[in-house]
């Protein structure tokens, strides 16, 4: 190993230059692993899958609509009903499949606990997708 140049000028002052053959060494180790296991990673398996002729079979569940006005009365798609009803209905709906969505449509006057007494019915039915329905008001 030389760690220095040629002249015998500047025996005595060290070397400034990084020496770049360990370095390369390095590289060219890394790239042949690379090479190597690179196609170890991908292992795939081939399989013939079944070819369909139908259209898949797509039902949109109905939805319920259901509304609580501020003073706790109960509307199912508009009608006016009480919670025993509601509950039966639920019951009803719960059973078919796919199970329809229910909307809920409550005044924002509406106590808190009369909105989760109708989400609590109506998930021991099993229906299992409920949403809010609000009123976009413009901001001022």
């Amino acid at each position: 190993m030389a760690f220095g140049g040629f002249n015998r000028g500047g025996e005595g002052a060290p070397m400034a230059e990084i020496n770049m053959v360990p370095l390369i060494d390095v590289m060219l180790v890394l790239l042949v692993i690379f090479i190597v296991t690179a196609p170890l990673l991908t292992n795939s398996v081939k399989i013939d899958l079944p070819k369909v002729s139908s259209q898949p079979n797509l039902t949109k569940p109905d939805n319920i609509q259901f509304a609580i006005n501020a003073q706790g009365q109960y509307f199912w798609n508009g009608e006016p009903v009480t919670r025993t009803v509601a509950q039966q209905r639920f019951a009803v709906e719960g059973k078919r499949n796919p199970a329809p969505e229910l909307h809920m449509h409550a005044d924002k006057a509406t106590q808190y606990h009369v909105v989760a007494e109708i989400m609590a019915d109506a998930s021991n039915a099993g229906l299992a997708k409920i949403g809010f329905v609000s009123d976009p008001a413009p901001a001022q």
